[in-house]
């Protein structure tokens, strides 16, 4: 990260512990952080208990004080933008306007049924966002007292997976974390087996190349569900970063993530880097 962190704003705990996360990455890695406000078409003077013709005045008010509050406590600027319209396409248009490098977002989360119906802000964010996404849910996410110290690099059969290894090691080398490759083999066929194996030994090879000094660990996972497994490993080996590939969908209109990535947006009680396809398999080159 060296140019700019975007981090969606509604003024919620869970916005606002985005913005916390962000800052974080941002003191480490001299970025500088675009806070962003969108005014809704239907807004209501509801939030903050304002008259309608008086909300951007709280709106901006509100800005200047998060302002005060982080402004040394990163290098570079933090400032902010209100735009109009909704919420997830106003982001993404910022995020593409301003060539960010990265987007931090929070999300309420959801379980059960519910994360099967259409997404949230932060899904529809991460769905067309033009660059890499970082999801945070609400309630669950607590400062790190020193970083980020383990990032959690899920590894499948597709050709997709390796796609998020060089974003996640730009990220990683401000924190020097753990590396952790789970292989996920949800199929006992041994050919499709051994090619999980293979892609974890070349990313492996390529975390090493970039830094021999970065520390990795293996572990392999016969995983009936892939969701469940991999937060199910996060959870024992107390991660605080889980890095995955949208597998977006090409049908409506792209908002829709596919139901790994979605469900684990929305189901994980630790930050979530969401990083699109863009075609480039070999983490080897």
């Amino acid at each position: 990260m060296k140019n700019l962190i975007i981090v969606g704003i509604d003024f919620s705990k869970g916005s606002l512990g985005a913005l916390d996360y962000a800052i974080n990455i941002a003191a480490k890695s001299g970025a500088k952080v675009l806070m962003i406000w969108v005014d809704k078409v239907n807004y209501t003077s509801t939030f903050f208990n304002t008259p309608k013709t008086g909300y951007k005045a709280e709106i901006k008010a509100q800005f200047e004080k998060l302002i005060k509050k982080y402004d040394k406590k990163i290098k570079g600027k933090i400032d902010y933008k209100i735009r109009s319209g909704k919420v997830y396409q106003e982001i993404a248009n910022q995020a593409k306007y301003s060539d960010a490098d990265l987007i931090v977002s929070g999300t309420h989360g959801t379980s059960g049924f519910q994360e099967f119906w259409i997404g949230s802000n932060a899904n529809r964010i991460v769905s067309t966002a033009p660059c890499p996404v970082v999801t945070i849910r609400q309630g669950f996410y607590v400062k790190p007292k020193q970083g980020i110290k383990k990032i959690i690099l899920p590894i499948d059969s597709t050709q997709e997976t390796r796609e998020k290894v060089p974003f996640a090691m730009r990220l990683a080398k401000h924190f020097n974390p753990e590396i952790h490759l789970l292989a996920l083999h949800s199929t006992s066929v041994q050919t499709i087996k051994r090619r999980v194996n293979s892609y974890a030994d070349q990313v492996e090879k390529y975390i090493k190349k970039l830094d021999e000094g970065m520390k990795v660990v293996r572990a392999s996972i016969d995983a009936e569900s892939v969701t469940t497994s991999t937060l199910n490993y996060v959870k024992e080996v107390d991660g605080d970063l889980i890095a995955i590939m949208t597998e977006q969908e090409t049908s409506a209109a792209n908002i829709f993530l596919g139901p790994y990535a979605q469900q684990i947006v929305n189901r994980s009680e630790v930050p979530v880097l969401s990083v699109h396809s863009k075609g480039i398999y070999d983490v080897t080159i």
